[in-house]
C-alpha cells in the first residue's frame, strides 16, 4: 500500500512520462536500425559492390531476351510490364545515354516500376533466369564444362555457336533441363543468397551499360552512411530530450515530497515527534529522497528503454540468424542468473544502510548541537570514538555494495566478450556454409550486444531500485502518519471581544505508552489581566500544563475552555493566533534581529518593534551594533547569550500582541537585575491580556494574581504569594531555600 500512495507523486508529470515513453520509442528504432544499416554497407555496398537486387534498373535488349528465354509465360509477363524499351537513336534515348552509354549503339530495357512490391515479387524470378544466362555464358566458354553438362542431362550441346540462338531452335524440354540443371545447384541456397549471387551478373551487366560502378558504389555507401548519421543524431536528440525530462520528473517528484513531508511534520503534534528523531526526520527529507529522485530518472531513462531495445532486439536478431538464437537465450539466462545472486546478497544490506545513515547523522547532529559541553568535559576523544563507530558501519555497508557493483560490472564485460567470440565463432560456420552474410553477422553481434546491454541496464535498477524501496517506505512512513490533534469537524470560533478567559476543568494527560497520567484533575481559572503563575519541583509537569493550552497536546480526559470554547472545537490556527508563546528552550532562526521579531507580526511597524526590544531589556545589546535591527543571528542563535535569546524570545512574543502570553521558563537565564526590570515592563506591556508563567523563581512570581503549585502532577497548592506561605508546604519549602527572610514577607 505504501509504494501505491507513493504513485499518486506521478500523475502531475504523466504527460512528461507519456513523452519520455515516446522519445526512448523513437531512440530505440533508431539504434534498432543501425545494425540494419550497417549490414547493408557490409553486403551490398561491399560486398556486392553497391548493387542490392537481382533486378537490373537497365539491361541492354540482347540480355533481356537471353533471360526471357528462361522464364516461364507468366513470369515474361511480369518482367516485361516493369520495363520499357528504349531504342538507340530516339530522341528518348537521349535522356538516358549519359548514364547508359550503350544506349549509342544498342537498345536498352530500363525498369519503370521500381515500388519496393515489384522488386520483392522480380527478385527471385530474375536472379535465378539472370543465373541460368551466366551458365549458359559458361558453358559457351568452356568446353569441357560443357561436355560434361551434356553427358549429364544427355544434351547435344554443339560448341563453337551461340547457345542462346540454338537453343531458341531446341524443343522446350531441352531449356527445362538446363533451369533444371542450374536450379539444382542452387537448391541448398535461399532466394537471399541466390539474389546475392545474382548482382555479381547484374553489377556485370552495369559494366557493360557503360555504368560507372565506382560512383555506384560510393552513392550507395554514402547514402547508407548518410543515414546513420542521421539516426545517430536523432538518437542522440532523442537522448538528450528524455535525460532533460527525466531530470524534470524526478526533481519534481522529488520536490513535492519533499513539500508534503515539510507540510506533514508542520502539523505534528508533540506526539508524534516522539515517534520520529529530528535525525531520521531530516534523512528522509534529503537522502531518502535524493534515492527516490536518483530511482525515478533511472526509470524513466532505463527501465522503459531497456525492454524496448531488449525486445527489439531479440526479433531482429532471429530474423537475421534464425539458428543463432540460442546464443541470446544462453546469454540472457546467464545474465538473469547474475542479476538475481546479486539482488539476494545486495537487499538485506540496502535495508540496513538507510538506518544506519539515521544512526551517523543523529551521532553528529548530537556531537555538533552539544561542542560546548563536550569539550567542557574534554570529551573529544568519546564523541570521536561514536562517531567513527557509526562511520565505520556505514562504510562497511556500503564497502560491501560497492564490492558487489565492482564484481558484477567485470562479470557483465567478460560475459559480453564471450558472447562476441561465440557469435564470431558460430557465424563464421554458418557463413562457410552459405547461410549467413558477413554483414548479418556483424548485425546479429550488435543486436545481440544491443539486448545484453538492456539487461545490463535492468541490473542497474535491481541494485538502485531496493535501496530506493526502503526510502519510499521511510518517506511514506512520515506522510502515512496519523495526526492525533486535529480540526473539528465543524469548528467553532471565538466570539468578540475575545476576552482569554482560561479554566482547566478535571484535566488529566497521560503521554503516550506511559503506565500513568503525567497530569491529575487539574482545575484552575486564569483571567484576562491578570499574571497565573505555576511553580513546583522540576519534572513536576508545569510545562506539559500549559502545552496543552495551545494544543502542542491533547488532554486525555477534562477539558481547557478559553472564553467558555473547549479549544478542542476551535481550528488550531485560530487558537494559536491568540496566543504569544515563549518556549522553555528558546529557539531563534537564521536571519536577522529585524527577521526574529517580524516572525510574530510580518506587518508589524518599527516602533513596535523597538516598543518590543526595550520591554524585554534587550536595548543595550542591539544599540551596541552598528547594524542596529540588521545584526545578524546565527542558526540557534549561537552568537548570542543564554539571556539575551531568552529577551529576544520574549520580545517576539510581545511583537505578536496576543491576548494570551504563556512564558515556559522565559526569566531562568536572567539576572535578578534584568529580571525585576523586565518584569515590571512586562507588567505594564502585556497587563490586559492573560498571562501564564512557569518559573522556578519565586521572586519572578510573588506578586502574581494567582500562583498553583504543581507537585508529582496535581494541584497542591493555589493562592497569592502570601497566602501559600500558610497554606502550602510545597510552596513554602521553594520560597525558603531561595529568598532571605525579608523577601519572604
Amino acid at each position: 500500500m505504501k509504494k501505491v500512495r507513493m504513485i499518486k507523486y506521478t500523475k502531475p508529470y504523466l504527460i512528461m512520462i507519456f513523452i519520455s515513453i515516446g522519445l526512448l520509442y523513437a531512440q530505440a528504432n533508431f539504434n534498432l536500425t543501425l545494425p540494419d544499416y550497417l549490414s547493408k554497407i557490409v553486403n551490398v555496398g561491399i560486398q556486392q559492390g553497391g548493387v542490392e537486387d537481382a533486378v537490373p534498373e537497365a539491361i541492354q535488349e540482347i540480355e533481356m531476351n537471353r533471360t526471357l528465354l528462361f522464364l516461364t509465360p507468366e513470369n515474361q509477363t511480369d518482367v516485361l510490364n516493369a520495363y520499357k524499351l528504349v531504342n538507340n537513336g530516339t530522341a528518348e534515348a537521349n535522356q538516358y545515354i549519359e548514364k547508359y552509354p550503350v544506349l549509342i549503339n544498342e537498345s536498352v530495357y530500363i525498369l519503370i516500376h521500381t515500388d519496393s512490391a515489384t522488386i520483392t515479387h522480380l527478385n527471385p524470378i530474375m536472379a535465378r533466369a539472370l543465373l541460368t544466362v551466366a551458365f549458359v555464358k559458361l558453358l559457351m566458354e568452356n568446353d569441357t564444362l560443357r561436355m560434361l553438362v551434356n553427358l549429364q542431362l544427355g544434351l547435344s550441346l554443339p560448341g563453337g555457336t551461340d547457345l542462346f540462338e540454338y537453343l531458341q531452335t531446341q524443343p522446350p524440354t531441352t531449356i527445362a533441363l538446363i533451369i533444371f540443371a542450374v536450379n539444382s545447384q542452387l537448391s541448398a541456397l535461399g532466394d537471399k543468397f541466390i539474389i546475392q549471387a545474382a548482382t555479381q551478373v547484374v553489377r556485370a551487366e552495369y559494366e557493360a551499360l557503360g555504368m560507372d560502378l565506382n560512383q555506384l558504389q560510393l552513392n550507395y555507401l554514402l547514402y547508407f552512411g548518410g543515414l546513420m548519421i542521421l539516426l545517430t543524431i536523432l538518437s542522440m536528440a532523442c537522448t538528450i530530450a528524455v535525460s532533460y525530462l527525466a531530470a524534470k520528473i524526478a526533481t519534481g517528484i522529488a520536490r513535492d515530497m519533499r513539500r508534503d513531508i515539510f507540510k506533514k511534520v508542520e502539523k505534528f503534534s508533540s506526539a508524534e515527534f516522539d515517534s520520529f528523531s529530528t535525525a531520521s526526520l531530516i534523512t528522509r527529507s534529503t537522502n531518502d529522497i535524493t534515492q527516490v529522485q536518483m530511482a525515478v530518472m533511472m526509470i524513466v531513462r532505463m527501465v522503459f528503454y531497456a525492454p524496448i531495445i531488449g525486445i527489439g532486439g531479440v526479433i531482429h536478431a532471429i530474423e537475421l540468424a534464425p539458428t543463432m538464437w540460442w546464443i541470446i537465450a544462453m546469454a540472457v539466462g546467464v545474465l538473469l542468473g547474475l542479476i538475481l545472486v546479486v539482488f539476494y546478497i545486495a537487499l538485506p544490506k540496502f535495508k540496513s544502510i538507510q538506518r544506519l545513515v539515521d544512526r551517523l547523522n543523529l551521532v553528529a547532529r548530537e556531537s555538533l548541537t552539544g561542542i560546548m559541553v563536550v569539550r567542557a568535559f574534554n570529551k573529544q576523544q568519546y564523541e570521536e570514538g561514536r562517531f567513527d563507530e557509526a562511520n565505520i558501519d556505514l562504510t562497511k555497508v556500503s564497502l560491501f555494495i560497492n564490492r558487489v557493483m565492482v564484481i558484477m560490472m567485470p562479470l557483465m564485460m567478460m560475459l559480453m566478450n564471450v558472447l562476441t567470440i561465440v557469435i564470431i565463432w558460430v557465424g563464421s560456420h554458418e557463413i562457410a556454409n552459405a547461410n549467413l552474410q558477413v554483414g548479418d553477422m556483424i548485425a546479429f553481434m550488435q543486436y545481440a550486444i544491443q539486448v545484453a546491454f538492456a539487461f545490463l541496464m535492468l541490473s542497474l535498477m535491481f541494485i538502485i531500485l531496493p535501496r530506493a524501496s526502503v526510502s519510499v517506505s521511510r518517506i511514506a512512513e512520515v506522510l502515512k502518519t496519523d495526526i492525533i490533534i486535529q480540526d473539528a469537524e465543524n469548528p467553532k470560533h471565538f466570539t468578540e471581544p475575545f476576552k482569554g478567559k482560561i479554566e482547566f476543568r478535571n484535566v488529566s494527560f497521560r503521554y503516550a505508552g506511559a503506565p500513568e497520567d503525567a497530569l491529575h484533575n487539574i482545575s484552575f481559572t486564569a483571567h484576562s489581566g491578570e499574571v497565573t503563575a505555576f511553580i513546583g519541583p522540576t519534572g513536576s509537569g508545569k510545562s506539559t500544563l500549559i502545552n496543552l493550552v495551545p494544543r502542542f497536546y491533547d488532554v486525555t480526559s477534562g477539558a481547557i475552555l478559553i472564553d467558555g470554547i473547549d479549544v478542542r472545537e476551535v481550528r488550531q490556527h485560530d487558537l494559536r493566533d491568540k496566543i504569544g508563546f515563549v518556549p522553555q528552550k528558546d529557539v531563534l532562526f537564521s536571519g536577522t534581529v529585524e527577521s526574529n521579531l517580524l516572525f510574530a507580526d510580518e506587518n508589524a511597524s518599527e516602533e513596535e518593534l523597538k516598543y518590543a526590544i526595550q520591554t524585554a531589556q534587550i536595548t543595550d545589546f542591539v544599540d551596541a551594533k552598528s547594524e542596529g535591527m540588521a545584526t545578524e543571528i546565527a542558526q540557534g542563535g549561537t552568537n548570542v547569550s543564554g539571556g539575551q535569546k531568552q529577551r529576544f524570545a520574549i520580545a517576539r512574543a510581545l511583537v505578536k500582541k496576543a491576548p494570551i502570553n504563556i512564558l515556559d521558563d522565559s526569566f531562568s537565564n536572567l539576572d535578578f537585575k534584568t529580571d525585576v526590570a523586565l518584569r515590571k515592563a512586562l507588567r505594564k506591556s502585556i497587563s490586559a491580556s492573560t498571562v501564564l508563567i512557569v518559573t522556578q523563581r519565586v521572586s519572578t512570581i510573588k506578586n502574581a494574581d494567582q500562583i498553583i503549585v504543581i507537585n508529582e502532577g496535581r494541584i497542591v497548592g493555589k493562592g497569592t504569594h502570601v497566602e501559600l506561605m500558610e497554606t502550602c508546604p510545597v510552596y513554602k519549602d521553594i520560597a525558603i531555600s531561595q529568598l532571605k527572610l525579608e523577601e519572604l514577607l
